[in-house]
């Protein structure tokens, strides 16, 4: 159809498994920086791999700065972009929309279930 659409692409990057948790995450550390440790306690259940890749993703889109220090051993730290935080009230509002619908939209999956064993 439309292989090349710049929307689907940003979508499809944006959406993925990890991506908005880690932006939402990050918003929501005590400190404007985050170490790379950090934030793998607060999402515990992200391997060092995907949020590695995540990160590098994030950045490459600009969502993310990481910055580097010279110290044995090297510190990392991330920082959300002017980019991200304009994307902030559209996850919030996302965020709300589901906990608004979750009860109705886990009934529903229930009746899917239901209706496959049946």
């Amino acid at each position: 159809m439309f292989p090349d659409c710049p929307i689907r692409n940003i979508l499809a990057r944006l959406c993925d498994k990890w991506s908005l948790l880690v932006i939402y995450t990050l918003n929501g550390a005590d400190k404007e920086t985050i170490r790379f440790k950090e934030l793998q306690r607060k999402i515990p259940d992200i391997s060092q791999k995907m949020l590695t890749v995540t990160l590098r993703t994030l950045e490459d889109d600009g969502y993310v700065t990481r910055t580097v220090y010279p110290e044995v051993p090297p510190r990392v730290e991330y920082t959300l972009t002017p980019r991200a935080h304009s994307l902030l009230p559209h996850i919030n509002a996302l965020i709300k929309w589901a906990l608004e619908n979750k009860d109705a939209i886990m009934k529903d999956r229930k009746k899917t279930i239901i209706r496959h064993f049946k």
